[in-house]
């Protein structure tokens, strides 16, 4: 259940896997490796909460640029993650939805398990996950912009890769950056911004409850200064 003013649409920018990694000695495939493990309890924590859209940053479009055995490690771990992970979240009422370019480089393998996930869990309604992969905020607005015909955002919207998904209240980056990595540029003009210090695998229950709790209180003032702002033309009405 959520508790009053929770946030109901967030997303994450799930860095810091690699540096995470490189401080234990480790090679960076198992600091994914761990990000992927922790997205899993992270995701349980948000149902918790009450959150009932959950959009957590998986590969992007300049991921490209890493090195190639990197890359490779990448796309086996997010084939492995969603074959061993969609069972158990359909059986928990939690919706799949991936988001981003499914034209190659992106493996046509990696886009029949996408589809799959989808299908299996396309009726659930307890949390929609979404997952961006090859996913870029510019090439989102573009590949929109180029067959828009319209006049109004919502129209705009409404060829974005995922339409149905909602803006997010909350947006939180992990991993000590402090910058937007091309992630939901339409989406996020509103968001209230969290930037973590702790590397995404090292992101706890806490942490996410932090900044959930930040969001909620900055929330809460801004509705207060609202009322406090359209106190006076109230009174005016009446008068």
């Amino acid at each position: 259940m959520a508790s009053p003013g929770t946030p109901r649409y967030v997303a994450i920018i799930a860095d810091g896997n690699g540096r995470w990694a490189q401080k234990r000695g480790l090679c960076v495939g198992e600091g994914h490796r761990a990000g992927a493990e922790n997205v899993r309890a992270r995701l349980r924590d948000a149902v918790e909460f009450g959150i009932r859209e959950l959009t957590i940053f998986a590969f992007s479009t300049e991921n490209w640029a890493r090195p190639a055995d990197e890359v490779s490690g990448l796309m086996e771990l997010l084939a492995e993650y969603i074959d061993f992970v969609t069972p158990e979240l359909n059986d928990e009422g939690v919706r799949l939805r991936f988001v981003g370019d499914r034209s190659p480089p992106v493996p046509s393998s990696l886009v029949k398990r996408m589809s799959w996930a989808e299908r299996l869990t396309a009726h659930n309604e307890l949390l929609t996950f979404f997952v961006p992969i090859n996913y870029g905020g510019r090439a989102e607005i573009l590949q929109a912009a180029r067959r828009f015909r319209g006049s109004s955002e919502e129209e705009f919207t409404a060829l974005l890769y995922a339409p149905d998904m909602h803006d997010p209240e909350l947006l939180i980056r992990a991993g000590s950056e402090q910058r937007l990595s091309n992630f939901l540029l339409w989406q996020s003009v509103d968001a209230w911004i969290v930037f973590s210090k702790e590397m995404w695998p090292e992101f706890s229950r806490q942490s996410f409850e932090a900044a959930v709790e930040e969001q909620r209180r900055a929330e809460t003032r801004r509705t207060r200064q609202r009322s406090k702002a359209q106190a006076p033309y109230a009174a005016q009405l009446r008068a």
